[in-house]
């Protein structure tokens, strides 16, 4: 399966972005059955997550999202997105998103397919 983010771009301290991942390719049909995570990448910092969504809907985030972030799938579409609300300067990463075998894990290593990442930059 291959996964395409979008939607990030420059948005001001307290704005809003929605970011999107799609899976494509021959095993994208399977997409229903994995667990997604969104993980970040800031200049210079480690990747680290930020939320996570197993097959069944239980999501889990990242202490740091404190309710600023909502993350959703949709099945049929092959999709997961991402709502960023009350953006900060320090949530400016590389975000990508990642499907794994259905732990809804917050362990990055459990993640075996992995998008290029799309821009979020929040200027203050």
């Amino acid at each position: 399966v291959q996964l395409v983010e979008s939607g990030g771009g420059l948005v001001q301290a307290g704005g809003s972005l929605r970011i999107s991942c799609e899976a494509t390719g021959r095993t994208a049909p399977a997409f229903s059955g994995y667990a997604i995570v969104w993980a970040r990448q800031a200049p210079g910092k480690e990747r680290e997550f930020v939320a996570t969504i197993n097959a069944r809907e239980s999501k889990g985030y990242a202490d740091f999202v404190n309710g600023r972030f909502t993350l959703s799938r949709d099945n049929a579409n092959n999709r997961a997105y991402l709502q960023m609300n009350h953006l900060r300067p320090e949530d400016t990463a590389v975000y990508f998103c990642g499907v794994g075998v259905n732990l809804g894990s917050r362990d990055l290593r459990d993640y075996f397919y992995w998008g290029q990442g799309t821009q979020v930059t929040v200027s203050s």
